[in-house]
């Protein structure tokens, strides 16, 4: 299982699913602004189809945007203060130690010509407005679009108003230009074989104008085609809103009272189970699973087993969306309500979301179901906590990735004076593993800093949030918030006479010191503690400080002794599926085999780490990767594979924000490197290379490293057909493992059919990665197709 660099946490366009209708005008007028203005906003109320122009525009657009069409959907962050964090995410840029999330943001976009599409900023507009007016001061090549129900009001923004569809003739409904042509197209796919006829054409019309033309309330109408005659539909709709006017057909409601009245219609369209599902649905933020929807929303009247039913009802009608799955055209699947209970993930749109959440009020159950999905995301957590040092450990943290927007509207709650701060505080701080693999320490620290200002007294609780609060300081780089954060957690565990929080504060506390280049205090500190933690049984504090003394012992020149302690650490970690701290041992044991001149050894080990971080999209760790690999090539007299390889580290130390492993040390180290690979290619070859290195997409990197790859060329055809690029090719045994890879068994399954030992079927997948220079099973199974 892998998390691709180029698919985490993307800002890339999503897939059209649905056909898109109309829009010529607009289109056309948009990307005439965006050549002639940097901030275009898109203007108009919920429904009418903002985000459909926005994305169309940017699809049309990306081949004149050299670097890249970023979209931040924005709709599911409810938190300004992680506004700068999210576009960081979009963009692919972890957090840097020492810096502004903004600055970074700036500066990472500053030489770039790329297009950024901000979807729904109507409750960020502060914080989309000043994003994008230094965005417009401080890179002059950037384009900004961005879709709101009100302006950004940044000076030099230019607004588009996205008028409803036009109610069209028979002339422009048979050139599918407007809501006619919409609901005709929606109907179809609902009632195979429906048109629109002379016969029924003005019951459309009729229908269409009553909508106002607003693309969503057609929708939500045509999907009612299933259980209701289109006469009937009309008249139904038309009295509806006969109600809302006196009686007077004259009287024409404002478009968000259109649109509201035809999500109340549908509304009350749906069965009471519907209704109350639909309701208890809007305290998910995102998307959401059927798991979560069963032990979310169950409940009273509306029983566990038949949350699907109703979940697969609402599907039908419109008012949830299926959101996965529909690239490889199971679009009809979803409207049909299929694939519930498969993986699939749902979500609703936010006027859709907004009006379930008054539904929710009024029935007075917002507090319980809040409380609710914050129980289940904590539980979430708490597994991941628990389970951190298991084969389950990549699973649940891809799911704490794809929930991020549920975690975040959980700890919302719960800090909430309807919520728990203390068991806010504790999901928060149980975190910290999350928080720091997938490089949000900040988000991690801003949620801890929160709850702890909410929880002042003396308990184990809030010790523990100090505590993670400090070690998420030591990812940032921040040494002396480690001595802040996790001396007070320390005070106060003495106090509780917490004595586990009390041993993790004091080997942070000893790392503290190492980082303040006082190395061999820092080694003297955490070698007492590592013993406390051995004796206490502690597996995940004894690898954790086992490697970081390792570190610390290799820079002191003391090889011999970080070997020691990381065959200590790996004995501590008995799941081969363990990946986040395997990773790092693997890496500190291969520099320590590699400082003492067993390179070949040391540099395969680091190669393992490598695939393992980017398994992780761990950045800090392929660029600590990376720069060993160059090293070794620049021992080796292979100074073309260190030019382009040191590129890609130090692209990768820069947006990380990090200088080379932050010791004077290693700093050394690397500039022996350059000076050897600049002596053997001259000036110019080598900066050619390392541009070229700095410029590769990290994804096409790491594949390219782990190949061996001489130059930063993409992998040959050969070489995808299962040869390696200096001509080594898979065994007969690795082929027939590679064959079953491909067929979708696990490494214990492969090892049951070939009737080998499971260690022996690790090793052979091993191989078989680093030969083909791929990171995940999925392109082992591209590559047998293509062979």
């Amino acid at each position: 299982m892998t998390v691709d660099f180029s698919q985490r946490r993307s800002g890339a366009l999503p897939v059209e699913v649905t056909g898109f209708v109309g829009r010529v005008t607009e289109l056309a007028r948009v990307r005439r602004l965006l050549g002639e203005a940097r901030l275009v906003t898109l203007l108009g109320p919920g429904g009418v189809g903002k985000s459909r122009v926005a994305l169309r525009t940017a699809a049309a657009l990306k081949e004149e945007f050299p670097d890249g069409v970023w979209l931040a959907e924005l709709s599911a962050l409810r938190s300004a203060e992680l506004f700068p964090q999210t576009m960081a995410a979009v963009l692919g840029l972890p957090e840097q130690a020492g810096r502004r999330t903004v600055d970074a943001l700036v500066e990472h976009l500053q030489d770039r010509q790329a297009l950024l599409v901000l979807d729904t900023c109507e409750h960020l507009v502060d914080a989309c407005a000043m994003l994008a007016d230094l965005l417009l001061r401080e890179a002059p090549r950037m384009r900004i679009l961005t879709t709101s129900r009100e302006p950004l009001d940044v000076p030099g923004e230019h607004t588009v108003q996205i008028p409803p569809l036009p109610v069209e003739d028979t002339r422009e409904a048979e050139n599918g230009c407007g809501a006619v042509a919409l609901f005709a197209q929606r109907a179809a796919a609902v009632v195979p074989g429906f048109t629109v006829t002379a016969a029924n054409r003005p019951d459309v019309v009729a229908l269409c104008r009553r909508l106002d033309g607003i693309p969503l309330a057609v929708e939500l109408a045509a999907v009612r085609l299933r259980a209701i005659p289109l006469t009937q539909l009309v008249a139904r709709l038309e009295g509806r809103f006969e109600v809302l006017t006196g009686g007077r057909r004259a009287v024409v409601l404002p478009r968000h009272q259109t649109l509201r009245t035809a999500i109340g219609w549908s509304h009350e369209l749906c069965t009471p189970a519907e209704r109350v599902l639909w309701a208890r649905l809007s305290v998910f933020a995102g998307s959401f699973d059927l798991a979560a929807a069963e032990d979310v929303c169950a409940g009273g009247d509306l029983p566990a087993d038949e949350v699907v039913e109703h979940l697969i009802g609402l599907v039908d009608k419109s008012v949830v969306l299926r959101t996965d799955g529909e690239e490889a055209g199971e679009a009809e699947g979803a409207a049909n309500g299929a694939g519930a209970g498969d993986g699939s993930r749902y979500r609703l749109l936010d006027t859709i979301r907004e009006y379930g959440a008054e539904w929710l009020e009024k029935a007075g159950e917002a507090k319980e179901f809040r409380g609710r999905h914050f129980a289940y995301y904590r539980r979430l957590g708490d597994r991941f906590h628990a389970r951190f040092l298991t084969d389950e450990q990549l699973s649940l943290y891809e799911a704490l990735l794809r929930e991020q927007a549920n975690l975040r509207a959980a700890l919302g709650h719960a800090l909430t004076a309807d919520g728990d701060p203390v068991e806010g505080l504790e999901l928060a701080a149980r975190l910290w593993p999350f928080w720091r693999t997938a490089g949000l320490q900040k988000e991690g620290r801003h949620w801890i800093g929160k709850a702890l200002e909410l929880v002042p007294e003396e308990r184990p609780e809030r010790a523990a949030g100090l505590l993670s609060a400090g070690m998420l300081c030591l990812w940032q780089g921040d040494p002396q918030g480690i001595l802040r954060e996790c001396g007070r957690a320390r005070e106060l565990a003495e106090r509780l006479g917490d004595a586990a929080v009390r041993r993790w504060a004091d080997g942070f506390l000893g790392l503290a010191r190492g980082m303040l280049g006082e190395i061999d205090r820092s080694a003297g500190l955490l070698a007492p503690v590592r013993a406390e933690m051995v004796a206490a049984g502690d597996r995940l504090g004894t690898v954790m400080l086992s490697y970081h003394e390792a570190f610390l012992r290799i820079t002191a020149g003391d090889c011999d002794g970080a070997r020691a302690l990381c065959e200590v650490a790996l004995r501590h970690l008995d799941a081969p599926e363990e990946r986040v701290l395997r990773s790092v041992v693997l890496a500190t044991l291969g520099l320590a085999l590699w400082r003492q001149g067993q390179r070949p050894e040391g540099a395969r080990l680091t190669r393992t780490a490598l695939r393992l971080k980017s398994e992780l999209h761990e950045r800090y760790g392929v660029a600590y990767c990376a720069e060993v690999l160059a090293w070794d090539a620049a021992e080796d007299g292979r100074y073309a594979r260190a030019a382009w390889v040191l590129g890609v580290a130090q692209g990768v130390w820069r947006s990380v924000g990090a200088t080379m492993f932050g010791m004077r040390a290693w700093l050394e180290v690397h500039d022996r490197a350059v000076a050897a690979a600049r002596e053997g290619l001259g000036d110019c070859a080598y900066d050619r290379l390392f541009e070229r290195g700095l410029r590769l997409p990290l994804d096409r990197a790491v594949r390219l490293i782990l190949a061996d790859a001489e130059s930063p060329a993409v992998l040959s055809r050969r070489t995808a057909a299962g040869r390696a690029p200096g001509g080594e090719v898979l065994t007969r045994r690795e082929r027939e493992v590679a064959a079953l890879v491909a067929d979708g068994l696990s490494n214990r399954e492969i090892a049951e059919r070939l009737v080998i030992s499971k260690r022996t079927a690790d090793a052979h997948v091993e191989h078989i990665f680093t030969k083909l220079g791929v990171t995940s099973r999925t392109e082992i199974a591209d590559r047998s197709a293509d062979a």
